[in-house]
């Protein structure tokens, strides 16, 4: 995975796309740690290493013990199914008739959105200490309204995304048009 460091804030991140078509538009997604192609390659050759295993097993008259290795194999598949369900889960940050809008999107496709006035939304990017591993939250807030960005990015995506956003508001409280390329 490709990361997004604080002096390199041009870089891309799988998990940060700019998207073309509009001023300011990010869609935020977590980390995926294998492909499809990985994933039906790993389960592959975990049910072969299974079979294999288990009719070593079966062969020996512990023959109960190959129906355990079939339960792995089920069970494995079972949660990395749930793992991709839950990365249907996104968000997006978007300038929308002149709206800072936030939606978070659950795994079931549900979507809640938030609507920021640029010019009074505020951006806070919460610290624990000097280090970039001690970076927390990013929370965007305005008239008592507040939420939380990216929690499912790392610390040095978050940073960068505060930077980029920090830089967009600045360049529409400026009264420039900010381009999601230029971030």
């Amino acid at each position: 995975m490709e990361t997004l460091t604080p002096l390199d804030a041009q870089a891309s991140s799988p998990n940060l796309e700019p998207m073309t078509g509009s001023p300011l538009h990010y869609v935020l997604r977590p980390n995926v740690s294998l492909t499809r192609r990985g994933f039906f390659v790993l389960m592959g050759c975990f049910a072969a290493i299974s079979f294999l295993a288990g009719g070593f097993f079966w062969a020996q008259g512990a023959w109960p013990v190959f129906g355990f290795f079939g339960l792995d194999v089920i069970l494995l598949y079972g949660f990395f199914r749930l793992n991709y369900r839950n990365l249907r889960r996104h968000e997006k940050i978007e300038l929308q008739d002149g709206a800072l809008v936030f939606t978070k999107f659950s795994p079931a496709g549900a979507a809640r959105s938030w609507r920021f006035d640029p010019y009074w939304v505020r951006l806070k990017l919460e610290r624990s200490g000097a280090e970039p591993e001690d970076i927390g939250a990013l929370i965007l807030s305005s008239h008592g309204k507040y939420v939380s960005v990216g929690e499912f990015l790392s610390p040095l995506e978050r940073q960068a995304l505060a930077e980029r956003l920090q830089a967009a508001l600045s360049a529409i409280r400026n009264g420039a048009n900010p381009s999601s390329s230029a971030l």
